[in-house]
């Protein structure tokens, strides 16, 4: 198996293989973390975070919805394979929740910020150099592009928020995919409307914090934990890891 990191797009499959569309994302997200390590706290930091938010939730959701399922009916090891990435995907999950919860002065909040940045290399290292090439072997080029467009459009319609009670699998995830999208998608609208203008900054903020309460009960209804693996599984009244060590139990 050759890595990702050091094939052509053309080694790939080309520009529409799921292969190359994973690779451009991962290369946005270290330029991302690269940010973040400069970033002072505060305003400057929230802002990388929320990219960084933006471009990995709805990343992992595709590959949750659209890659993995693939890889365990094509792969003799695809479950064992692809729990260890859902377990990475959940650390996540419950660390950028708790990343929401603590002020940018908590003494706290730069281990948790630490061991995310560690958990988001570590999966796309898993993901690059072992899944990605495994499943490269055992499709063809033309399956892979298929692949491409079908992660790319769950990509542009997921949820881009942390859901740690949600299930990583169907049909859990399916399920849960639409109604989070609407109130995801709602309170990214908000935040950009109360980053912009002063005037409307306090409506949008309660606006925004009324759709997130509406999310946690949406997300804690049991239909949305329906094929969840005990590996990943956080119950609804679970507290999320707020310290540098914890890795929930799930990596």
């Amino acid at each position: 198996m050759t890595s990702l990191a050091l094939q052509t797009q053309t080694d790939m499959g080309g520009r529409l293989s799921v292969l190359t569309r994973q690779k451009r994302d991962h290369v946005r997200l270290n330029e991302l973390l690269n940010e973040l390590a400069q970033a002072p706290p505060g305003p400057a930091e929230e802002h990388v975070l929320r990219k960084i938010a933006r471009l990995v939730f709805p990343h992992a959701f595709a590959e949750e919805s659209v890659l993995w399922p693939v890889m365990r009916r094509v792969l003799p090891d695809g479950e064992p394979l692809t729990l260890r990435v859902e377990q990475e995907h959940q650390e996540v999950n419950e660390l950028w929740t708790s990343l929401e919860e603590l002020a940018s002065d908590d003494p706290r909040r730069e281990p948790v910020l630490d061991r995310s940045t560690r958990v988001l290399q570590e999966d796309v290292r898993d993901e690059e150099d072992v899944l990605l090439p495994r499943l490269q072997e055992r499709i063809s080029v033309r399956r892979l592009q298929a692949l491409g467009v079908a992660w790319e459009v769950v990509r542009r319609i997921s949820p881009t928020r942390p859901h740690p009670v949600v299930a990583r699998r169907p049909p859990g995830n399916a399920i849960a995919a639409l109604p989070l999208t609407l109130t995801d998608r709602a309170r990214d609208h908000l935040d950009r409307v109360a980053l912009r203008s002063s005037r409307f900054r306090d409506p949008a903020e309660r606006a925004s914090d009324r759709l997130a309460r509406l999310a946690g009960r949406i997300e804690t209804l049991p239909i949305m934990q329906r094929g969840e693996r005990p590996a990943t599984h956080r119950p609804p009244e679970a507290p999320g890891p707020v310290t540098a060590g914890a890795n929930g139990g799930r990596a």
